[in-house]
């Protein structure tokens, strides 16, 4: 069963068909892909085809992709995930992304901590990855308020402008 996330403001659920037409929206809005190294979807097929993909994803337990709802309303206005789930199941890393109309907000902020809780304590994760631009000012100050720490060391073959943040679990887990 898909797990639902639920905070003080936000409802983090699945991904719906019904979703499109947002989707759509938040994967070819410019201000929303500035810093995302891919072309923007050009139509409404393709956000039901990434849609479908969130949810091959999540059955072989490579990612979970939730869609960000506030609570009193079941629009979509956001998504972040855990992808890039390793198969031991010890390293993932978050995404995410945000209609402009709603920055500044603390959305992803909230909906963060929830990932975040979740990745340790549920999927039992040792590391929480970020890749972010190093332009993008907003995502750097949202991953450093939550204790991320960049790591230099590593760079991102895939994007040489992005920076590559972790987060360990505080807690270490015991071997099964």
């Amino acid at each position: 069963m898909f797990p639902i996330l639920v905070t003080n403001r936000l409802l983090l659920n699945q991904l719906e068909d019904t979703d499109a037409e947002n989707v759509l929206f938040l994967r070819s809005n410019e201000e929303v892909i500035r810093y995302i190294k891919r072309e923007p979807d050009q139509n409404i097929q393709q956000a039901y085809d990434y849609i479908r993909l969130t949810r091959v994803r999540y059955e072989n337990k490579s990612a979970i992709n939730w869609a960000i709802r506030k609570k009193e309303n079941p629009e979509l206005i956001g998504g972040i995930c855990l992808w890039k789930i390793s198969a031991d199941r010890k390293t993932a890393e978050v995404g995410y992304d945000l209609k402009p109309l709603y920055h500044g907000k603390g959305i992803v902020s909230e909906a963060l901590v929830a990932v975040i809780e979740f990745g340790f304590s549920t999927l039992g994760l040792d590391k929480i990855e970020a890749f972010t631009s190093r332009y993008n000012e907003a995502s750097k100050s949202l991953l450093l308020k939550h204790n991320f720490i960049l790591n230099p060391e590593r760079t991102d073959e895939d994007n040489l402008d992005n920076l590559i943040f972790e987060l360990r679990n505080p807690i270490p887990q015991l071997a099964d």
